[in-house]
């Protein structure tokens, strides 16, 4: 038996799947209409929905020299197999020194907005399907304890993902994606009158499923010009996330289910203790909101009117309700690993990003425990593995 007491779980990973995924498991009378892998002008590439994708390679930059990862297109030959193949996929993490993995979808994106943005919603919805089915029975299941099953919804009918996440659930689902801004999907935001994903995060409370944000699960990503530097893009992507936290902080979800867990996946963590601050001065300062939520006029953007409050939407402790609901993770960071305390050291977690350009792989382990330096054992098995564990209600595997 191999001591992994110092491993970590990774919260955010990243499997490309295989080009045959939904051509081979589904019904014949749609196989000609699912996802399927061609090579054409030297690129393997996705056609489905009419579209052609092809695949950026800082989603498969594992494996490759430096100076040849990019975002330009990547072909399959091109990756190492741990991108796609689940047993050099485990045999990477034992490497890493990878307890444990949640892994994000590459072709459905974050969400599953390939799905939601298609034309045909029955095709859809069977390829939504097909894609949880196999991450919960031939990824996940094929390695016991060693995979957090994250499964997609089909956000464009509640009902569906209600049904969805009941369906995945008694499979074995641990965790739910989730957009960090439905509005810019085209669907209504968690802020809307009429409570529209209510019922959903009414599921994910009642089955125990966190729901996990990626950044750039809403399609869109800060921008200060449409022709800002790819390094002006970098540095401000993790920021992302600061919006959708202080979205839900305001939403009245998390006082009216409080079994609901948000994940902020892949957006690091050092800004979190401002955006607490911030938080909570705005409910200490402005509690006069509560009875009149003024925003802006839909007639008159400038003019700020009179809203009726959905009740306890305006927390009164917006820390707390962070400290029980909200959970943030880290690849490196070397700031918010120094404030762990301001941040709460339940509410953190790590991640390797495995397989895009951010990941430290083979030395996700090593970066890690330099950063926690100086923290207790106790202190350092919480944001290792333990908070995970909690959130996920997770069980990871024995190594032998």
């Amino acid at each position: 038996m191999i001591d992994t007491k110092d491993w970590l779980i990774s919260v955010d990973d990243h499997v490309v799947e295989p080009p045959d995924l939904w051509v081979e498991r589904a019904p014949a009378a749609m196989r000609d209409r699912v996802p399927r892998v061609e090579r054409i002008d030297g690129y393997d590439t996705w056609l489905y929905d009419g579209k052609q994708i092809v695949l950026p390679g800082l989603i498969a930059a594992i494996g490759r020299p430096t100076e040849e990862i990019d975002p330009l297109p990547v072909n399959y030959d091109q990756m190492i197999p741990a991108c796609y193949d689940l047993d050099a996929r485990v045999d990477a993490m034992n490497t890493d020194r990878v307890l444990a993995s949640v892994v994000f979808p590459s072709f459905p994106r974050f969400c599953g907005q390939t799905f939601l943005e298609a034309a045909d919603k029955d095709v859809a919805l069977t390829c939504l399907q097909i894609y949880n089915d196999w991450m919960l029975d031939e990824w996940s299941g094929a390695a016991p304890g060693r995979f957090i099953p994250l499964i997609l919804t089909p956000m464009w009918d509640t009902a569906l993902c209600v049904a969805e996440i009941e369906r995945c659930a008694a499979k074995g689902a641990k965790a739910i994606a989730f957009s960090e801004n439905p509005y810019r999907l085209g669907l209504p935001s968690i802020h809307s009158a009429d409570s529209h994903w209510c019922p959903v995060f009414a599921a994910a409370n009642d089955t125990g499923m966190p729901l996990c944000i990626h950044l750039g699960s809403s399609s869109h990503v800060p921008e200060t010009s449409p022709d800002q530097p790819f390094s002006v893009h970098g540095v401000m992507t993790n920021l992302n996330l600061a919006a959708p936290m202080v979205d839900w902080l305001f939403s009245g979800f998390l006082q009216q289910f409080p079994n609901l867990k948000v994940v902020l996946s892949e957006g690091q963590i050092g800004w979190i203790p401002y955006v607490l601050e911030r938080a909570a001065y705005m409910s200490n300062e402005y509690h006069y909101l509560v009875e009149n939520d003024y925003r802006p006029s839909p007639t008159r953007p400038s003019q700020m009117v009179a809203h009726p409050a959905r009740p306890g939407t305006f927390p009164d402790d917006p820390v707390a309700l962070f400290r029980d609901h909200i959970f943030g993770c880290f690849i490196e960071d070397q700031f918010g690993a120094r404030n762990l305390d301001a941040i709460g050291f339940d509410n953190v977690m790590v991640e390797t990003d495995f397989p895009h350009g951010d990941s430290r792989w083979p030395n996700s382990a090593e970066v890690v425990h330099q950063m926690l330096a100086g923290y207790s054992d106790e202190e350092r098995h919480k944001v290792l593995q333990g908070n995970a564990m909690r959130v996920f209600n997770f069980e990871p595997a024995i190594i032998e």
